[in-house]
Parts: C-alpha cells; sequence; structure tokens
C-alpha cells in the first residue's frame, strides 16, 4: 500500500463531528494524518472519534472547542503542538445556518435547514445576526489566527482550508446573515493567504453547494425544500460530503501545491466563473 498524501502530519479539524467535517477527518485520517477532532457537543464528538479510530489510522484526539471562544481556539492549535508534536493542517468547517442552528442535529430539530432563517434583514434580530457572524465569520478567523501562530513560530508553513458556501456568491433570500458570513469566509481567505504567504502557508476555501448533510436534512425532507434545491443545481442532486472530502483533501495536500487564495465551489455548475 502506498503512503498515504498525509502521512506524518496533524490535521485540525473544527466543526468535526458531523457533516462535511467529519467527513474531511475521516478522508485525512484515511491518508495517514493524525487528527485533532474538534466541536460542541462531547458526546457526539467523542462518537465521531471512535469511529475514525475504528476505520482509519486510530491516531484521533478529540477536544471540545467553542470556536467563538479566543481561549478555546488557542487551545486547540497548542494541544495539537502539545500532544501530536506539530500542526500542519487547518480544516474549518464549524459553522450554523441561522441562529437556532444545533450542530449536527436530525432532521425537524429547530427546524434545521440551510434556509430556516430569520426572515429578511430589515427584520432580524441583532441577536441572531450576531450569532450567525460569529460562528461562522469570526470562528474561522480565530481558528485561522491561531493554526498560523502554531504554523510559523514552527517554520515548516502548513495548508488551511475554509468551509465557506456557494451562498457567498448566490444570495440567499431570507438567510442574509448566512450568506453575508460566508461571503466574509471567502474573502477572509484571500486575506490571509496574502498575509501568510512569506511564511510558506497557503489559505484556500471550498464552498460547496447544496449538500446531503444535517444541515440540508429539514429541506431534504420536504417536497417543495428539495425541488427547490434541485431547481438551483444544474446537474439535478445533491452533493456528497465524500465529494466534498476530496476537494478538502486536494487543497490540505501538496496535489494543489501552486494555489493559494482560492475558494473552489463543488456545487453541481450553481454558477461558472
Amino acid at each position: 500500500m502506498g503512503q498515504g498524501k498525509l502521512e506524518g502530519q496533524v490535521a485540525v479539524v473544527t466543526g468535526g463531528a458531523s457533516g462535511i467535517g467529519k467527513a474531511c477527518a475521516l478522508r485525512f485520517a484515511a491518508e495517514g494524518a493524525e487528527i485533532v477532532l474538534a466541536d460542541l457537543r462531547g458526546e457526539r464528538l467523542e462518537a465521531a472519534a471512535e469511529e475514525l479510530r475504528r476505520t482509519t489510522n486510530g491516531r484521533v484526539l478529540a477536544m471540545p472547542v467553542n470556536v467563538t471562544e479566543e481561549e478555546d481556539v488557542e487551545a486547540m492549535a497548542q494541544r495539537a503542538l502539545t500532544d501530536c508534536g506539530r500542526l500542519d493542517v487547518l480544516l474549518a468547517a464549524a459553522g450554523i445556518s441561522h441562529a437556532g442552528y444545533v450542530s449536527g442535529s436530525s432532521a425537524g430539530e429547530r427546524g434545521d435547514t440551510v434556509g430556516a432563517t430569520n426572515g429578511g434583514l430589515l427584520d432580524v434580530p441583532l441577536a441572531n445576526w450576531n450569532r450567525v457572524l460569529a460562528v461562522n465569520l469570526t470562528g474561522v478567523m480565530l481558528s485561522n489566527r491561531a493554526a498560523a501562530r502554531c504554523m510559523i513560530a514552527a517554520g515548516n508553513g502548513g495548508r488551511i482550508v475554509n468551509i465557506a458556501s456557494s451562498a457567498a456568491r448566490i444570495p440567499l433570500v431570507g438567510a442574509g446573515d448566512y450568506s453575508v458570513s460566508k461571503a466574509g469566509v471567502a474573502m477572509l481567505t484571500q486575506v490571509l493567504a496574502q498575509e501568510l504567504v512569506e511564511h510558506g502557508i497557503r489559505v484556500n476555501g471550498i464552498g460547496p453547494g447544496f449538500i446531503g448533510t444535517p444541515m440540508t436534512q429539514g429541506m431534504q425532507d420536504d417536497e417543495e425544500g428539495r425541488a427547490n434545491m434541485l431547481a438551483m443545481t444544474p446537474m439535478g442532486r445533491l452533493g456528497t460530503v465524500d465529494e466534498m472530502a476530496a476537494t478538502a483533501l486536494f487543497l490540505a495536500s501538496d496535489d494543489s501545491s501552486y494555489t493559494t487564495g482560492q475558494t473552489l465551489y463543488p456545487n453541481g455548475g450553481m454558477f461558472v466563473g
């Protein structure tokens, strides 16, 4: 068996207990990486970590982290260095679709769909706006910054991959807070790519379209919601988490060694150019 693309490396994955984050962690581990798996809820986080240990190389450290808390995020990066000896890759996947979203929840819990929101921006409660921006944008910035500081101190470069959304390019009416937060992630990716290039750190992003995850489960289960998703997707189907993980592996490995500051949009043809 050949050597994996991330053999001997350490990857931190936020939002790693479900959806795209967990799929990326599984793929990275299968390619030889030691994983620091970060997410909110301990029981679900431990279950995901155990799945990784059972199905891949077993080198998994689970760590409860709230990405909106700077102390948590700094401790996450330092834990990678202390327990694993290095930090090579950050995959920042922690995110919410709206203020009431519960990460990884099943369909129907608090109306968890990508578009289940607060109405238009004229009526969105400020607390809801702040919550979405805190998790989706500030949390990504804090995670990027903490990982980059460790990478710079080590002097070995690194790769950062941020999960944005095709909503960064296609405004979703009724989900303005989500769309704006994800557009911010795309720009954050560009700015940090410029700031960190001198340190050998590449920063890229992924802007998924509609993917079959717990975040879209409510829309998948609703006939009209599913029809709307498919109508927006020329390929006529939802993407899979494995397809997103393959994109993440490309950006996290040397396969993309001449790529930085880019956000790739695997979205079934929702837009081109």
